[in-house]
């Protein structure tokens, strides 16, 4: 996509690609894995950029429209690549049902760490927690 992108001389879109080619290099060294990266990283780091574009959009001043215009473009980029989350309440619910069952936990709140922990990057942490607290006792 970033030959593609240079190709057709967009040279925003290559210059969103490129930091994400960066990042994910950068915490596959992190992690010492440089020459191998696995999936469940790109997408935690691509989640993590995600968000970190959602929160520049968010603390931007509306009487900065240009910058406001280039942050829509990164997230609009970056949201291409990242993984969609769930965010079906029901969903989650059999999800954290399923989780619990295959690792044998009671739904008691000292287990909430597991859950989220085996639920991160697959759903939106948001709901999950909400539906979380409503599952354990």
């Amino acid at each position: 996509d970033m030959i593609a992108a240079m190709k057709a001389g967009d040279k925003s879109r290559k210059e969103v690609i490129s930091s994400l080619v960066s990042a994910v290099k950068k915490a596959g060294i992190d992690n010492g894995c440089k020459d191998n990266i696995t999936e469940d990283l790109v997408a935690k780091v691509l989640l993590k950029e995600q968000k970190t574009a959602k929160e520049m959009i968010d603390t931007c001043p509306a009487s900065r429209e240009d910058l406001l215009e280039k942050y829509n473009y990164n997230y609009g980029v970056i949201s291409e690549y990242a993984p969609k989350l769930i965010t079906d309440p029901e969903e989650i619910k059999s999800m954290i049902v399923a989780t619990l069952n295959e690792q044998g936990l009671e739904p008691i709140k000292k287990n909430k760490g597991v859950i989220m922990k085996a639920l991160n990057g697959r759903a939106d942490m948001a709901v999950v927690n909400k539906v979380t607290g409503e599952i354990l006792a």
